[in-house]
């Protein structure tokens, strides 16, 4: 096997959005760093099924329903 092919996996803390810690070995940064999350799956709505709902900014929607109305007989 060839040297120097696989990365330095090291220790470093990951800090989630409500303060709690954990160790885990990682390719980021370097041995001891803290990566600081912004979105965690504790926070982001794709994993707490959160309240999100489909905004018109700009018309868009509406534009597309106008567009795709008549798509499908409907």
């Amino acid at each position: 096997m060839k040297k120097d092919t696989h990365p330095d996996y090291h220790m470093i803390k990951v800090v989630m959005t409500d303060g709690t810690e954990y160790m885990t070995r990682s390719t980021w940064g370097s041995e001891g760093d803290t990566m600081t999350l912004e979105i965690d799956p504790t926070t982001h709505p794709a994993w707490t099924g959160g309240n999100a709902q489909l905004i018109d900014r700009g018309g868009r929607l509406s534009r597309f329903k106008d567009k795709f109305s008549g798509f499908l007989g409907s």
